[in-house]
């Protein structure tokens, strides 16, 4: 997930770039929600890895 967020990224600051600003835009919200949701999971993650075993 985080490498789709990177590529949206990436194609947001091209697109910026070459003037093409609603597409810039709209890459650049993407990237930010791919972000959020892979910052969210990779908590989630990591407190459910800290578990012991069940028992």
């Amino acid at each position: 997930m985080l490498s789709w967020a990177l590529t949206f990224l990436v194609v947001a600051i091209i697109a910026g770039v070459l003037g093409f600003g609603v597409i810039a835009g709209t890459a650049a919200s993407i990237a930010k929600v791919l972000f959020f949701v892979f910052l969210v999971l990779f908590v989630v993650g990591l407190l459910m890895g800290r578990r012991g075993p069940a028992v």
